[in-house]
């Protein structure tokens, strides 16, 4: 009953540990780890569970016939579909990025960009690793220089994060896993955080006030929606979220807390369902 027990019990750890997960109001730093294990523990279990199935086989001493077939069926099936959603992800990923390279290419104060033909306030970063900048004519048109300027900050501070690559691969597991609690709840506070990121790394070098302005503004028209390889200025932009947005670029900076790499240690769990292999006989 080894291997039926593994998957009941990992399944109850992943959805007890995202029901567990609650918003959190302190600051960016504990924002940002809680919300991140919260969303990548669960998936990442699951998927060493997975693993660890199918390297223990169908076969053995301590599982009966159905059991072992079952239990390696379902670890096969799970992975298959990882895969494949993986790389239909990646193909429309790229195909959005060839698409955003047929677009003119622009000089916007020093930065080289695409120019989107719509008079729709829009700029993002398209792509992965090395993402493209995307601007549209209309928000050429609405902001000012200066307000313009300080978007570029904010859009800098994606590409430095590179944000649309990793944010590539946690929609992966959004997509994989969306049917586990609370999945869209962590995946919109984890844009949040994202952009609060941005918006923190941009002030360092211009007004706050300006890029207030600035998100005021682009959130006020109609979004695009965009895919998991983007990273857009008004994401997560909801009432209630544009409000925390404009607070932080108006309020003080949070002060950086050390870095403590005992918080990352938690992820270790993950890996116990690795631990049975070897006593599978």
């Amino acid at each position: 009953m080894m291997h039926l027990l593994l998957t009941l019990v990992v399944a109850i750890v992943a959805i007890s540990w995202r029901l567990s997960w609650l918003p959190s109001q302190g600051s960016w730093q504990q924002r940002w780890h809680y919300a991140l294990s919260g969303f990548l523990l669960p998936p990442i279990l699951l998927f060493t569970t997975a693993v660890a199935l199918v390297c223990m086989g169908p076969r053995g001493n301590m599982v009966c016939w159905w059991e072992g077939w079952s239990s390696y069926s379902l670890g096969i099936g799970f992975l298959v579909i990882a895969v494949g959603l993986l790389g239909k992800l990646a193909l429309e990923g790229w195909r959005s990025l060839v698409q955003v390279r047929q677009y003119e290419a622009i000089d916007l104060l020093g930065t080289s960009g695409r120019l989107l033909p719509t008079q729709v306030p829009y700029i993002a970063q398209v792509g992965f690793w090395q993402a493209e900048l995307v601007v549209s004519q209309g928000l050429l048109t609405t902001l000012t220089q200066e307000q313009l300027a300080a978007v570029l900050q904010h859009e800098a501070a994606h590409g430095d994060q590179h944000d649309t690559f990793w944010f590539f691969w946690l929609g992966w597991l959004r997509r994989l896993t969306g049917w586990l609690p609370k999945t869209d709840a962590l995946w919109q506070e984890l844009l949040l955080l994202r952009e609060l990121r941005a918006d923190r790394q941009a002030i360092e070098q211009v007004d706050g006030l300006l890029l207030a302005e600035a998100l005021l503004t682009v959130v006020s028209t109609p979004m695009f929606q965009t895919p998991d390889i983007c990273a857009a200025f008004s994401e997560a932009a909801t009432r209630d979220r544009l409000t925390e947005r404009i607070d932080a670029l108006l309020g003080e900076p949070d002060v950086p807390e050390p870095s403590f790499k005992w918080k990352w240690a938690i992820f270790l769990l993950s890996l116990l369902p690795f631990l049975l292999v070897p006593f599978h006989v």
